[in-house]
C-alpha cells in the first residue's frame, strides 16, 4: 500500500478547508496539538470500551452504558473521517492510504451490526466487534519514533527473512532426528509433534509437555536450550543495528535541513525567530502563521 504523506495533500488555496486541515493534519500548531491529544484519549476511549465490553461480569451488568457510549465515540469517529475526508484535496488517496483504512475501519464494524441483525449473523457480528480494536493503530499516526522503527523494520526485512528460514530448517531437522531419537517415548508420535517440541526448546518456552527420556535424546534437548539462547540475540542485533543506522540518518538530515533552514527559512512575523523546516507553515516557538515566501 502506497505511503501516505498528508503535507502533500493540503489544499492549496486560503479558507476554512485549509484551516480544518491545518487543525487535523498539522500538529506544529496549538489547536492542532490539541486536536491530537483529544483524539489520542478518545481512542483509548473506545478501545477500554471494547474490552471492557467483553468481560462478562461488567458487560451483564453495564451492557447498556458500554453500548451507548461504543455509539458515542462511533460517532464522533465518523465525524472525523469525513471531515478528513473534506479537507483534503485528494480524497481517493487518503481513503486509500493506510491510515485511511484504519479510520474506516474504526466505524466500519458498528454500522455492519445493524445492518446484518440475526442470530444466524452472531458469529460475524463477533468477530466485526473485535475489529474495532483497530482504533489502537490510529495512535500509530502520533507517534513521532514510530516512522523510525518502521523504516528500520524494513530495511533489515532481509535479514530477518534468512534468519526466520534458517531457524525453520532447524526445527525440522532437530524435531525429525528427535523423533528418530526418541522412538521408543510415546510422547514423540510424529515428527509434526517432535517439531512443535523443537520450536517450544529452541524458543526457551519449554511447555514440558513433551520431555525426551534417553540419554541421546536429553542430551540433544540441552544443545537444543544452549543454541536456544544464543539465536534469541541474533533479530535482536539485526533490528538494533538498524535503528541506530536509520537514526544516525535522520541526524545527518536533521543538521542540513536547520543549517539550511537558518539560511533560507521563513522569518516569524509575531517572534522573529528564524530557523524554521523548510516545509513550516506556523512558528515552532510561538505557532504564529509564517508569512509566504
Amino acid at each position: 500500500m502506497k505511503k501516505y504523506n498528508p503535507y502533500e495533500n493540503r489544499p492549496s488555496h486560503a479558507g476554512w478547508r485549509r484551516d480544518l486541515y491545518d487543525i487535523i493534519f498539522g500538529a506544529d500548531t496549538p489547536p492542532g496539538k490539541a486536536f491530537d491529544i483529544a483524539l489520542i484519549f478518545a481512542i483509548l476511549g473506545s478501545v477500554v470500551i471494547v474490552m471492557l465490553d467483553s468481560v462478562h461480569s461488567i458487560a451483564s451488568v453495564h451492557h447498556h452504558s458500554l453500548y451507548m457510549l461504543e455509539w458515542d465515540f462511533t460517532i464522533l469517529f465518523t465525524i472525523e473521517y469525513i471531515l478528513r475526508l473534506i479537507c483534503v484535496r485528494d480524497k481517493k488517496r487518503y481513503a486509500t492510504s493506510f491510515f485511511g483504512v484504519i479510520d474506516l475501519l474504526a466505524v466500519l464494524p458498528t454500522y455492519l451490526t445493524v445492518i446484518l441483525p440475526g442470530g444466524q449473523y452472531l458469529l460475524v457480528i463477533r468477530i466485526l466487534r473485535l475489529l474495532r480494536i483497530f482504533r489502537v493503530l490510529k495512535l500509530v499516526q502520533y507517534l513521532s519514533e514510530a516512522d523510525l522503527l518502521i523504516r528500520a523494520l524494513r530495511e533489515s526485512q532481509r535479514k530477518i527473512i534468512v534468519f526466520l528460514f534458517t531457524v525453520l530448517n532447524l526445527v525440522v531437522i532437530l524435531g525429525s532426528v528427535m523423533y528418530v531419537v526418541e522412538s521408543s517415548n510415546p510422547q514423540f508420535t510424529s515428527i509434526p509433534q517432535s517439531i512443535f517440541w523443537a520450536i517450544v526448546t529452541i524458543t526457551t518456552v519449554g511447555y514440558g509437555d513433551i520431555v525426551p527420556t534417553t540419554f541421546l535424546g536429553k542430551t540433544i534437548a540441552s544443545l537444543v536450550m544452549i543454541i536456544g539462547y544464543s539465536i534469541i540475540a541474533i533479530p535482536t542485533g539485526i533490528i538494533t543495528q538498524s535503528i541506530i543506522r536509520v537514526s544516525s540518518e535522520d541526524d545527518k538530515t536533521k543538521i542540513v535541513k536547520q543549517t539550511k533552514g537558518n539560511m533560507f527559512s521563513k522569518k516569524c512575523p509575531g517572534c522573529a525567530f528564524q530557523g524554521h523546516d523548510l516545509d513550516a507553515d506556523y512558528c515552532k516557538r510561538c505557532g504564529e502563521r509564517l508569512e509566504e515566501e
